[in-house]
């Protein structure tokens, strides 16, 4: 991998985050390198991916898909089973369309011991992580565009709402911008950062002591504080970030819209947009068994799977 630039990031809570000096920086100069080829799975039935989650103990790749608008209560989301190496094991392993279940818009997955869940427009769904079969829902009152979840180190989960409605022509600010925390998979949601102006939150990936957050509508990468206030870490621009995740060796890698890449972070704080040229990236997944980026392609139909590798 070659870097963009050589721009740095500070350590931060065990972590190393961005400094205020803009990571856009690094987003002009010399050209990225684009990672090798990998794996496209393209042309199987996928239907606006959104997510794709690595479930490490079936050691299978889940691929959340919208199926439609993100908004539409349409009951035709889907839930398909991937493999490593890039076949489609199971297309619509979690069906909207099928009798007793119900998902609408699947975007963000996470995994809590046995059970899946799933960001879905207002509602987080939960469903069994091996047969797929429903096992209840915690629905927001006022929550109107779920997207990301993230299971914490004490077992919390949390998930975003990016804080949009549909509008003539689109998508519009509905002000419901939020990270909820749920303490138990039953439990009532709690703001935890509650705020009209948070930007559209998108991904999110929490460690412990940490809670990150990239932004589709600001484009800003920030961190949650325990008392909830909003610590910045690289700041707004036109990047329309979209998923995050932390990778296995103390860095991260965030998706990016505005600049069609994948970014990547070192744990020395190092930056470099490590995959190029990609439209539409969504919530990205991380295998690290074999230390594995997965891309959505949103627009595209497809998803990619490329390797991280070192430094």
């Amino acid at each position: 991998m070659l870097p963009l630039r050589s721009c740095r990031f500070r350590a931060y809570a065990g972590f190393a985050l961005a400094i205020a000096s803009p990571l856009a920086a690094c987003a002009g100069g010399e050209p990225a390198a684009t990672a090798p080829a990998g794996i496209e799975v393209a042309d199987a039935g996928l239907a606006t991916p959104e997510s794709v989650l690595a479930d490490t103990v079936a050691d299978v790749y889940l691929v959340s898909n919208i199926n439609g608008s993100p908004l539409d209560k349409d009951d035709n989301g889907f839930i398909s089973r991937v493999t490593p190496d890039g076949q489609v094991e199971n297309l619509k392993w979690i069906d909207g369309a099928a009798p007793n279940v119900t998902l609408h818009a699947p975007k963000g997955t996470a995994i809590r011991g046995d059970t899946l869940y799933v960001a879905d427009i207002d509602c987080v769904r939960r469903f069994h992580r091996v047969s797929g079969a429903p096992a209840g829902e915690t629905c927001i009152q006022g929550a109107t565009f779920l997207n990301d979840i993230a299971v914490g180190p004490d077992g919390a989960i949390y998930v975003t709402d990016s804080g949009l409605q549909a509008a003539e022509g689109g998508f519009a600010p509905s002000g419901a911008d939020a990270i909820y925390r749920f303490a138990a998979p039953d439990s009532a949601a709690r703001p935890l950062l509650k705020n009209a102006q948070l930007g559209a939150p998108n991904g999110i990936a929490v460690a412990p002591r940490q809670v990150v957050v990239v932004t589709f509508g600001s484009g800003e990468l920030f961190q949650v504080a325990t008392d909830g206030s909003k610590i910045p870490v690289l700041p707004a621009s036109s990047r329309q970030l979209d998923g995050v995740v932390f990778t296995s060796d103390g860095g991260m890698l965030f998706s990016s819209w505005g600049d069609s890449a994948v970014y990547r972070v070192t744990p020395t704080g190092a930056s470099s947009r490590m995959i190029t040229g990609i439209a539409a990236p969504a919530d990205i997944g991380y295998d690290p068994r074999r230390n594995r980026v997965l891309i959505p392609l949103f627009l595209d139909n497809k998803i990619l799977i490329r390797d991280v590798g070192g430094g």
